[in-house]
């Protein structure tokens, strides 16, 4: 009998872990179904919105968002962002548009994407008053959001690899944009699976703040892309 008690005693007192244990477990579920769905839904809902090269040479949109990935230490493009930029010109002198909007990374001094894409357009022949610079595209969420709110966009077309694109799009989506979406997959990139299990991650993020909408790190004047994309220079630097 004292045996049986002390075995009720000790079943008890793991009671509390046990709950916990099986609350943590279903919580992880509960997450990872949560996640599940938000991915199902941004890839299924945006699929008719990513479009091959041929179909965007006829869109005419307001412009061409180039989004923005890393440079090297030297300034020179990472080979996403190099595929980027040259999907993004030759679209632009396909007619699709007649501006390029390059958004990305230009927060330190030490760092800036925007100038090194801005450069590579140039260099191959687009004019530098129809190259616009977002120097605080933080994130993909910042970008389109500064896209619509200060470059005064309504029509775009991304320009990213492939798996980036459905999140792209969805958050242009959320802001009421027409927004379509061309690959810049033009070669394999190093790193493969962790770009996919980080992007599935992203979306889960990505779906809960186009639903919030929280402002951007910085928003600032208006600067309406049918202008000149030389306002958008840095004071050092001259294109033209």
């Amino acid at each position: 009998m004292k045996n049986i008690r002390s075995e009720r005693l000790r079943f008890f007192r793991k009671k509390p872990i046990i709950i916990t244990i099986v609350a943590i477990v279903a919580l992880g579920l509960l997450s990872a179904s949560a996640l599940l769905f938000m991915n199902i839904y941004i890839l299924s809902s945006t699929d008719d919105q990513i479009i091959s090269f041929e179909e965007g040479e006829a869109l005419k949109a307001d412009c061409i968002l180039v989004l923005g990935a890393g440079v090297r230490d030297d300034g020179s493009l990472s080979p996403m962002l190099h595929d980027r930029l040259k999907q993004g010109v030759a679209l632009y002198f396909a007619g699709a548009s007649d501006r390029l909007l390059m958004s990305g990374d230009h927060g330190r001094h030490d760092y800036d994407e925007v100038n090194a894409m801005k450069t590579y357009a140039v260099d191959n022949g687009v004019p530098s008053e129809c190259v616009f610079m977002d120097h605080a595209g933080f994130s993909t969420y910042e970008s389109i959001y500064r896209a619509k709110a200060i470059f005064q966009t309504k029509k775009i077309i991304i320009v990213t690899q492939e798996y980036h694109l459905p999140r792209a799009l969805h958050i242009a989506n959320a802001f009421g944009l027409e927004a379509y979406g061309v690959s810049a997959d033009l070669r394999s990139y190093g790193g493969q699976t962790y770009l996919f299990l980080r992007e599935i991650a992203a979306r889960g993020k990505d779906f809960c703040i186009s639903i919030l909408k929280p402002k951007p790190t910085y928003l600032g004047d208006v600067i309406p892309i049918s202008g000149d994309g030389n306002i958008t220079n840095d004071h050092n630097k001259d294109y033209t």
